[in-house]
């Protein structure tokens, strides 16, 4: 039993949701290896590291000896799931799904030994289901209950389209688990509805049901929205280093133990013991740096983590920044404050324009890494050096 409460520790950390505990808790004590599924639609070909925290929740059960279902859902992929969208989401063309799948098995395997995961294509049993099983398995579930979902009750509500495919992608997801008889089945917060219909399915196909293991979502480097290419407040594996490590160095101390939950794989009690030290006094800086390493020399090598280091500490630590620094602390409104506004308030450009126009000719570093990106937020608790020029510096407190 101390064997299943320590590996139900390590499943839970950093986890939203599991439904119901105490079915993992029989699961495990059988002492068997586990089927443990995650889906991933191939829609975007780079990960970042908002997509890596399930990924590292797939590592845990990997190291605790259970089998990984790396589901690629190359036909619902091609449906669109609309989860979290007002709209309809266009399908991808088979083209499309087949690279951007090979590009996430490459990506993946930096985080999850391959030797110990099965990939696996829901295209071979959805195929093989045919027109009349995916009538037969539409009937197992009514309108009502679909509209019991968050999104499709809004645009229902707002008179939004809800095209008849939409509602065959939560089936067809629960379907998978049915395929794959999987004891545990992972997925962020805004699955839930189709994470808990394969355990309602799979209770009608007669299997025993799959427990839900739902993960947050992990924050951008704003602190506030969800990370996103789109938003651009993403860190993305594929990044070069220092890249990487600036990023890294630029959240703001708070979202640091966060990310040092869910991203790192340094044990709970050892991440507790360093924050105990930045309370005590220790600098911020150094748990970042540590943080930067680990990330950096997971997805490219620990000698360009020293690299990385390296450069950091040559720009910043070396004579790079004056030993004269000011500081300004700088109040945000909500969701952040805007870099241009941040350099004007700071006094390192004149005007708003003019701290635009650095950003355009690449004269703006935060921390060293230089901003191309004219809508940069900083959120509150940011705690940066912000250089404008080659002689321009101030500290920048976010409040």
């Amino acid at each position: 039993m101390a064997e299943v409460e320590q590996a139900l520790a390590l499943i839970k950390r950093g986890a939203e949701e599991l439904l119901p505990e105490s079915d993992l808790v029989e699961k495990l004590k059988t002492g068997r290896p586990l089927r443990i599924k995650a889906g991933f639609d191939p829609t975007a070909p780079d990960l970042h590291l908002g997509h890596t925290v399930l990924l590292n929740k797939l590592r845990h059960f990997q190291d605790l000896g259970h089998r990984i279902l790396f589901l690629i859902g190359d036909f619902t992929g091609a449906i669109g799931d609309p989860t979290g969208k007002n709209v309809t989401r266009p399908p991808l063309s088979a083209e499309q799904v087949q690279e951007n799948a090979r590009t996430y098995q490459e990506q993946v395997a930096k985080i999850l030994d391959p030797a110990r995961m099965e990939v696996v294509f829901n295209s071979t049993w959805m195929h093989a289901l045919g027109a009349e099983g995916m009538i037969r398995l539409a009937s197992r579930h009514t309108v009502a209950r679909m509209l019991e979902r968050d999104d499709f009750a809004k645009r229902y509500a707002g008179n939004q389209p809800i095209a008849i495919h939409e509602f065959l992608y939560p089936l067809c997801q629960g379907y998978d688990s049915v395929a794959l008889e999987a004891d545990v089945e992972l997925g962020g917060t805004d699955q839930k509805f189709n994470l808990l219909m394969g355990r309602e399915l799979q209770k009608q196909y007669g299997q025993a049901q799959q427990v839900v293991l739902m993960m947050p979502l992990l924050e951008g480097l704003d602190g506030v929205n969800k990370m996103s290419k789109s938003l651009g407040n993403y860190i993305g594996v594929s990044e070069p280093p220092n890249e990487i490590f600036g990023k890294v160095m630029s959240v703001s101390d708070t979202l640091m133990w966060r990310y040092y939950e869910l991203l790192s794989f340094r044990a709970m009690s050892d991440i507790d013991a360093l924050r105990r030290d930045v309370a005590d006094g220790r600098n911020p800086r150094d748990a970042k740096v540590m943080l930067a390493q680990e990330l950096v020399g997971r997805f490219h090598g620990d000698a360009a983590a020293r690299g990385a280091l390296a450069d950091f500490e040559s720009r910043f630590r070396q004579g790079g920044v004056p030993d004269d620094l000011s500081t300004i602390e700088l109040p945000a409104p909500a969701g952040g404050l805007l870099i241009a506004q941040a350099l004007r308030a700071s006094g390192l450009t004149a005007t708003t324009s003019e701290a635009l126009r650095m950003i355009d000719q690449g004269g703006v570093r935060l921390d060293g890494t230089k901003v191309s990106d004219r809508g940069l937020l900083l959120p509150v608790g940011a705690n940066v050096v912000a250089q404008v020029g080659k002689r321009k510096f101030c500290r920048i407190v976010v409040i």
